[in-house]
């Protein structure tokens, strides 16, 4: 079956009852027994609700996994993955990974005994020689963010494998979602999304993912999303499985108006340098056409502040809004040293390559000629 099918049609008729063609809301924060010992499936919101169930149906789908948890953050699923760690385990991660991962790894976790390494993952020695005796999991971002750096899933895991095929490998696949990349297909163990982003894609829900390869993942990881408390709501559930829907032809929206974009502003005076993987000057064009079935909607650039100061910029803006998030059907842009990836400290910025004057893109579904105007028009100042 074609993803485009699957996002419509996985995990929606559900109602026996009445024939709706439309997933129904459970709202209810408990289920009652037919008689002790005996239900229909689900007993607590919080352990399994029948409307979080389809969404998850949904997602696992998409992704070709064996199951999935619907969470009630992207950081909740990041969380809830990391909850597999013991104090004394040591994770290789990328150095240009999104803020709120850094953060939590950094500043969470390495306080409960967990040992991380941020290195340049784009680099495959420098993987072989982050792995030590305690590793336990590869954490790979691909596109990475914001700089839209891509890793080679397949290279890195093979090289951790290598040399302990126990390591665990997670990819964050929020940036290009199930419809332009698939880790499974590389070797990943878990896959993570923030649903708030893409596979909602209208800027109305927060909400996470946990995708699973292997049963005993599953298992392992179904038991700590429900003893954390940390699943997705019902109402939240349908609307993530309402906007999943249309992903296949949302993509192509966003990547279709990125790619004018990021054209546009390469050859932009005022415009110092361009991140899209969809360019030609993009270095890694052969791992993007190997693992990639597209580019995304995300595109990062330097802005001159030369010869245009970032708050003027910012100010000029018409139809792009200054937020943090991405995903939506609205072009949204950013400042990350003093936004989403604020949080990593200044040390830790310069390391993952990002500069005061990138700025973080997040393409809609609007024109791209009026996307275009409005960009000229700021540049100018």
């Amino acid at each position: 079956m074609d993803i485009k099918t699957k996002a419509v049609h996985t995990g929606v008729y559900k109602d026996s009852s009445f024939n709706s063609v439309t997933t129904p809301i459970y709202p209810s924060s408990t289920f009652y027994f037919d008689e002790l010992g005996k239900h229909k499936g689900f007993d607590y919101t919080r352990s399994g609700n029948p409307t979080r169930a389809a969404l998850e149906e949904n997602i696992a789908a998409l992704e070709g996994g064996i199951g999935c948890s619907a969470t009630a953050t992207g950081m909740a699923a990041i969380t809830a993955v990391l909850f597999l760690l013991a104090p004394g385990d040591h994770v290789v991660t990328g150095d240009d990974i999104y803020g709120g991962s850094y953060r939590v790894f950094a500043y969470v976790f390495a306080k409960m005994g967990i040992e991380f390494s941020f290195i340049n993952m784009r680099d495959l020695d420098a993987v072989k020689k982050a792995v030590k005796k305690n590793t336990k999991m590869v954490w790979i971002e691909t596109p990475s963010n914001p700089l839209l750096h891509i890793v080679d899933i397949e290279g890195v895991i093979k090289a951790v494998k290598s040399q302990n095929k126990a390591i665990l490998a997670v990819v964050d696949n929020t940036f290009l979602s199930p419809y332009f990349q698939k880790p499974f297909a590389f070797g990943t163990d878990i896959i993570v999304h923030s649903t708030t982003k893409y596979i909602n894609g209208h800027s109305d829900v927060v909400g996470g993912a946990i995708v699973y390869r292997a049963p005993e993942i599953k298992d392992r990881l179904r038991y700590l999303v429900n003893a954390l408390g940390v699943s997705q709501s019902p109402f939240d559930s349908w609307l993530v499985l309402r906007g999943v829907k249309t992903l296949p032809q949302r993509m192509e929206a966003h990547q279709a108006g990125a790619m004018a974009v990021a054209k546009f502003l390469e050859g932009h005076s005022r415009v110092k340098k361009v991140y899209y993987p969809g360019l030609k000057s993009h270095p890694q064009q052969a791992l993007i056409k190997k693992q990639m079935q597209g580019f995304g909607g995300m595109l990062a650039f330097e802005l001159d502040t030369k010869k245009i100061p970032l708050a003027n910029f910012f100010k000029s803006l018409k139809y792009f809004c200054l937020a943090e998030s991405l995903g939506g059907v609205e072009s949204l842009i950013e400042h990350p040293w003093s936004m989403s990836h604020a949080s990593m400290g200044e040390k830790a910025l310069e390391a993952s390559g990002m500069m005061k004057e990138t700025i973080r893109v997040s393409i809609g579904i609007e024109a791209a000629s009026d996307l275009i105007d409005d960009l000229d028009q700021a540049l100018k100042g």
